[in-house]
């Protein structure tokens, strides 16, 4: 049985076919306007073998949520403003986002927010689970960002909170005071990132040896390597088995 869609061979021999929209020779195009992800450490390639084109994954940009935000969200901002008397100049903006709430809040008072975000009754997140770092390396002059995730034991509810600080000045206050949780994983964001949390009872690396020069988690940190011998095989460094820029 056939279809419209066979082509036909030469004896069962299998007949190469370009998915629609794709090209077995060129990469996939996207509008000059959308940023598009192209791989770590400023690869140019997208690293795809499949034929689809490239696989270009567009960015898409992080706009406010406007209100309502559903479910439990309105309420958790309704408490902290209430609460805190800074809400206006401290959050930078709501977003919900794949059914979470994120709230970016200025780096300078995201040890403020911490503490009302535990104490206040009707909030009560007693728990950060998770401070961790990304680097958003041309997106924005303050490419550093700072997530912490937060749960409420009480009411069983998850927040995050967001504070993005410049390569240039990339200090914020330490959170160990309110949650002894972010002791280490605070040092990890420094050791990786270089992120300075001030007042930090021992920001020391926590991975790296401590004369080790840059932090290996920022996206122009280059990739370099030595040569790692496998019983008589020799591994090149990564910076020598793919094209990086």
């Amino acid at each position: 049985m056939t279809s419209p869609t066979d082509k036909p061979n030469d004896g069962g021999v299998p007949v190469p076919v370009t998915p629609v929209g794709a090209s077995s020779t060129a990469p996939a195009e996207y509008p000059p306007a959308s940023p598009a992800g192209r791989g770590m450490f400023g690869n140019q390639g997208t690293g795809d073998v499949s034929g689809y084109g490239g696989l270009v994954r567009q960015r898409q940009p992080i706009e406010e949520a406007s209100r309502p935000y559903g479910g439990y969200f309105d309420e958790v901002r309704d408490a902290l403003e209430e609460a805190y008397p800074a809400f206006g100049d401290a959050v930078e903006k709501v977003v919900v986002d794949r059914g979470e709430l994120t709230l970016h809040i200025r780096p300078e008072r995201i040890a403020e927010v911490c503490q009302v975000m535990r104490d206040d009754l009707a909030l009560r997140f007693e728990l950060c689970s998770s401070v961790s770092g990304v680097d958003y390396l041309g997106a924005d002059e303050r490419r550093l960002h700072v997530v912490y995730l937060l749960t409420s034991m009480t009411y069983r509810r998850r927040v995050r909170l967001e504070a993005a600080v410049s390569v240039e000045a990339p200090h914020l206050p330490s959170v160990t005071a309110i949650y002894p949780t972010a002791d280490w994983q605070e040092r990890e964001a420094y050791d990786m990132f270089g992120i300075v949390f001030d007042g930090h009872p021992n920001l020391t690396r926590i991975l790296m040896p401590d004369d080790w020069e840059g932090h290996p988690q920022r996206k122009d940190y280059p990739l370099g390597g030595v040569p790692v011998e496998y019983k008589g095989a020799e591994i090149q460094p990564p910076n020598e088995r793919r094209s990086y820029q």
